[in-house]
């Protein structure tokens, strides 16, 4: 098993310029995957087995388009480690250590 950190950008298009309720269908779809859906302003961060997340996605394309959307878009990034796991928190936190001496 291989596990993913990914930050997913899913954009709905021919819907009009609010894709709010899209986005809030993609987390409930992630959060019911266990996925740790982390929302931001541009995407969603997830983590978990890389099948659970391409079938998240996959299921999230599949909704949005039952929902009305005849066209999606998204771009995906994608980070996976061999030495050790991380998480999402991990990489924050990694971060923020690194603050306090700034």
């Amino acid at each position: 098993m291989m596990k993913v950190i990914a930050d997913i950008c899913l954009i709905p298009m021919g819907v009009g310029v609010s894709v709010s309720e899209y986005v809030a269908v993609c987390q409930t779809i992630f959060t019911e995957a266990n996925l740790n859906p982390q929302l931001h302003g541009y995407g969603t961060n997830v983590e978990g087995e890389w099948d659970e997340v391409m079938t998240a996605l996959k299921r999230c394309h599949e909704k949005i388009h039952a929902m009305g959307s005849p066209r999606i878009s998204t771009s995906i990034r994608l980070g996976t480690r061999t030495d050790r796991e991380q998480t999402i928190a991990d990489k924050i936190d990694s971060v923020n250590s690194n603050l306090t001496g700034i």
